[in-house]
């Protein structure tokens, strides 16, 4: 008898079981909408200009070795990742209270957050304080707070399934009633999975009732740039709060904005009250990935930071990431265009309303079903679909696909 014979059999993670089926589907029109990655208008990866330049800089000095990393991660990257969020001057940045952790991706980031929060936050032992989370939001979010510790993780209204857009209304009503102290995860932009986020206005009346309701913002900032093209714009939200005096946290990720997806290049910036406050929560971060991962990987950083530290290359990166950006929008253009064209029931323009990688297409699982079964178009039972994954050669073939399941399928 195995000593782990009652372990039971874990279901698979939606998005890369999706990814399987297709890839063992040997239909010649298939498209795989689901995976969170860019693509090219020829559907393949792109390596960035920038980044390949920057390894073979990286290649060519001899002065780098394979020695560890400080435990909090390479500095210069650490600074570097925190300016592109907060911007160079940011007065919280030059009253020294802003702080970083080098982590292993995104949802390194969060989880290095999350185990902070969860033994530092308001007291020691905060298992009871309420978690919330955007409903839908990204399905990490809900496992990386349970896992560190949080018994309480509660959705917050966001999407409006009638309208297809924010419901701001029971967003702002759930802020009300949340417990004071309360953790809120907040989509920096590019809400993933509905490309849907307030404007600028809605942030305004969100951060005065966080701050009122004394709330905790955690942001989740995974598409800086890659969102509209525009550094600045997509980091709005973020300034916002820290210009209103908010004390908080952003999880950064560079996989999409350098296509930098297997080098795992994550970052979690401190927004602290004052310096000392600072220095003391990086001594207990420092303690807690002591014991997580050690010491963080060099490459992708390196990469990252030699980008965001030279003013040539700076610029190159901005232009790449755009590329992208103006991609995914065109790409959302022509599918609401076609889709109103073919007369498909309903109304399409929030595919264009919505911004970033992902579109809330509206579609329900019955016709999700249709298309993976029966068009060869694989996509999320929420609806939601990856712009990447449409290209000038499927496009019209997706658009009258989604007709073809809207009209036959309720």
């Amino acid at each position: 008898m195995s000593v782990f014979g009652e372990v039971p059999q874990a279901p698979p993670v939606a998005v890369f079981k999706l990814t399987a089926d297709f890839r063992e589907d040997s239909h010649p029109q298939k498209v795989n909408l689901g995976v969170g990655a860019y693509r090219t208008d020829d559907c393949q990866p792109w390596v960035l200009p920038v980044v390949k330049k920057v390894e073979r800089l990286i290649v060519e000095d001899g002065s780098l070795n394979h020695e560890y990393l400080p435990i909090l991660g390479l500095p210069e990257f650490r600074s570097a990742a925190s300016k592109v969020a907060l911007g160079d001057d940011n007065a919280a940045i030059q009253e020294g209270r802003v702080g970083a952790v080098q982590c292993l991706g995104g949802t390194g980031a969060l989880r290095i957050g999350a185990d902070f929060l969860r033994r530092w936050y308001n007291g020691v032992n905060n298992t009871a304080t309420p978690v919330y989370v955007s409903a839908p939001t990204w399905e990490n979010h809900n496992g990386v707070f349970t896992d560190a510790g949080f018994k309480e993780i509660r959705p917050y209204h966001y999407w409006d399934a009638a309208k297809r857009g924010l419901d701001l209304a029971g967003l702002l009503d759930d802020l009300e009633k949340a417990p004071e102290h309360s953790v809120f995860v907040l989509h920096a932009c590019a809400h993933n999975p509905t490309g849907t986020d307030p404007t600028q206005e809605e942030w305004k009346t969100i951060a005065e009732i966080m701050k009122r309701r004394k709330l905790f913002a955690f942001f989740d900032s995974a598409y800086q740039g890659f969102a509209s093209g525009d550094l600045d714009k997509d980091a709005w939200a973020i300034r916002f709060f820290v210009s209103e005096g908010f004390e908080l946290f952003i999880a950064q990720s560079f996989s999409k904005n350098f296509g930098l997806y297997n080098e795992r290049v994550g970052n979690l910036t401190v927004v602290a009250k004052d310096g000392e406050s600072l220095t003391r929560t990086l001594s207990q971060m420092e303690k807690i990935v002591r014991t997580t991962w050690s010491n963080p990987p060099s490459q992708g950083a390196r990469v990252v930071s030699r980008t965001l530290n030279s003013p040539e290359l700076f610029a190159e990166w901005k232009g790449n990431v755009k590329t992208m950006a103006d991609r995914v929008l065109l790409m959302r253009s022509q599918l609401r265009s076609k889709l109103e064209a073919l007369g498909t029931p309903g109304t399409w323009d929030h595919i264009t309303q919505q911004i970033g990688m992902f579109s809330f297409t509206g579609l329900n699982p019955k016709q999700v079903e249709y298309l993976i079964k029966e068009k060869h178009v694989y996509l999320m039972a929420s609806g939601r679909i990856n712009m990447c994954g449409l290209t000038t050669k499927n496009i019209d073939y997706i658009a009258q696909s989604i007709h073809e399941a809207v009209t036959k399928v309720q």
